[in-house]
């Protein structure tokens, strides 16, 4: 038996009354679960206890070899009121939910990630104002507990980011997957910006935009399968 905390990312109705829930786990990364939920607010297995992004504890018995876990019992971790009240968040939380099932797919066993990404998320729910830089920050700084973290210590002025190697260059890159330097030089400063501080970056929303593309291009060279994310439209809309 098994007791950890986890990340819902989405849920896939499965016959009458299953779900297939897709989670990151602190314990065990990437885990999938076939649920029955309950139609009684009061049974154990309820489906709001399955919206994307909620942070929930699950009890289960791990099987190594099977694709899909059967969950015990499920708590409610850590209340996330505001991610689903709040217009501009739950849209955000949209696109981050399915910008996750994709980067993480792969995860195993990867505590850091998962502690990442509940701080990320609780840190979002407890403020008002000064997020709407949130989406790029969370980006960047994932890609330092999955592997591709560009190294900051690099940076030039008036140089290229090259996406493939994950570095700045002041040399074009022979491939085609580079940022030129007015563009790479947000990119630069999204690396060094943290959740506190990263409502002095003033963006317009099609400067905005443009580093969201540029990151989920990134995203794409460096996690197989990485495909167009369908969210995307809604978040494009978000702020001014």
């Amino acid at each position: 038996m098994t007791q950890t905390q986890a990340v819902v990312l989405r849920t896939v109705k499965y016959g009458d009354g299953a779900l297939v829930a897709d989670m990151l786990t602190e314990r065990h990364g990437r885990v999938s679960f076939m649920v029955r939920v309950s139609a009684s607010s009061k049974g154990r297995l309820r489906r709001q206890l399955f919206m994307p992004l909620t942070i929930v504890e699950v009890d289960f018995d791990f099987r190594l070899k099977a694709s899909l876990q059967r969950i015990r019992d499920i708590r409610m971790a850590k209340p996330l009121p505001s991610l689903s009240m709040h217009p501009f968040k739950l849209s955000m939380t949209m696109f981050l939910a399915e910008f996750l099932t994709h980067a993480t797919r792969d995860e195993r066993d990867n505590g850091p990630l998962f502690q990442f990404v509940a701080y990320s998320l609780e840190w979002l729910d407890s403020v008002s104002t000064g997020f709407s830089n949130f989406h790029l920050v969370f980006m960047m700084r994932m890609s330092r507990f999955i592997g591709f973290f560009p190294n900051v210590e690099d940076v030039v002025e008036n140089g290229y980011f090259d996406l493939l190697n994950a570095c700045f260059t002041t040399d074009v890159p022979r491939h085609g997957h580079f940022v030129v330097p007015g563009e790479a030089s947000k990119i630069a400063l999204l690396l060094r910006l943290t959740y506190q501080t990263m409502h002095l970056c003033a963006m317009s929303r099609d400067e905005r935009n443009r580093c969201t593309e540029v990151i989920l291009e990134y995203y794409g060279l460096h996690v197989p399968g990485f495909p167009p994310l369908k969210s995307l439209p809604v978040l494009r809309e978000l702020f001014v």
